[in-house]
């Protein structure tokens, strides 16, 4: 049965249906993710195509049934965010990051504290932070909600939390030095690399300040972060493939 409802949240996707409707997705707090069936929004006078175009944010009412898709009704308070819509670079990052959260999450699931963390990382790259550092953050902590979240705490082995550590796909986390010689497939990670990926997983991102990384770790890290997820998950997202295309021209 459907009901009329307002939710409010951020639009990230968004696709032509028939020939002059659109299909978009909305992010939202509390009723998740939803596919919002936008008719007449490709008409020449239509005020709907603006109101949904990608990292808008506003209130929409829609009509729904709690699965499936629903169907826009009307919208108001909606802003359009031109810095985010108009930057190549940080579009595809914001895309890719929007597109992780797409796949972790089934429809009309609430997103609680993802949310949280996804609206303060699109705020920090829309306000000049390193989209990549604010990108790798995102995807380390994401992972615990794929039901994979890796051990960065302390040694999978023996629990020790101090001195130098390295990563391990096989055991799913961080080993200490004193184990270095019987993990053959440890990723010989530099401690420091080790550290920022540590910090990167574990700290919440609102009480991370401006973080300033040497790109040479930044490389690293980033390479460790897919390695474990080509390992643990059978993702092929076009937006990451853009975006590593995007990073050979910059």
């Amino acid at each position: 049965m459907l009901e009329q409802k307002e939710v409010q949240g951020i639009i990230f996707k968004r696709q032509k249906y028939r020939e002059a409707d659109l299909l978009v997705k909305i992010m939202t707090k509390d009723d998740g993710i939803i596919t919002m069936l936008v008719k007449g929004a490709l008409r020449p006078k239509s005020k709907l195509n603006a109101a949904v175009l990608n990292f808008s944010y506003g209130k929409y009412t829609i009509m729904t049934s709690g699965h499936g898709l629903s169907v826009l009704r009307t919208y108001k308070e909606v802003k359009q965010n031109e810095v985010l819509y108009n930057d190549l670079t940080k579009s595809a990052y914001v895309s890719f990051i929007f597109d992780l959260v797409d796949h972790a999450f089934v429809e009309y699931t609430p997103l609680n504290a993802v949310y949280d963390l996804v609206q303060q990382a699109v705020e920090r790259i829309n306000h000049n932070s390193d989209p990549e550092v604010v990108t790798q953050i995102v995807q380390l902590q994401l992972l615990p909600v794929f039901g994979v979240g890796p051990q960065l705490k302390q040694c999978v082995i023996c629990g020790k939390t101090t001195g130098d550590f390295d990563f391990s796909l096989k055991y799913g986390g961080i080993i200490c030095s004193d184990h270095f010689y019987q993990v053959t497939d440890r990723m010989r990670l530099k401690p420091k690399e080790t550290a920022v990926l540590r910090t990167l997983g574990l700290v919440p991102i609102n009480r991370l300040g401006n973080v300033t990384i040497k790109e040479e770790t930044l490389k690293a890290t980033r390479k460790a972060i897919d390695r474990i997820y080509s390992h643990t998950l059978d993702l092929n997202l076009k937006t990451k493939k853009f975006l590593d295309e995007l990073k050979l021209f910059n």
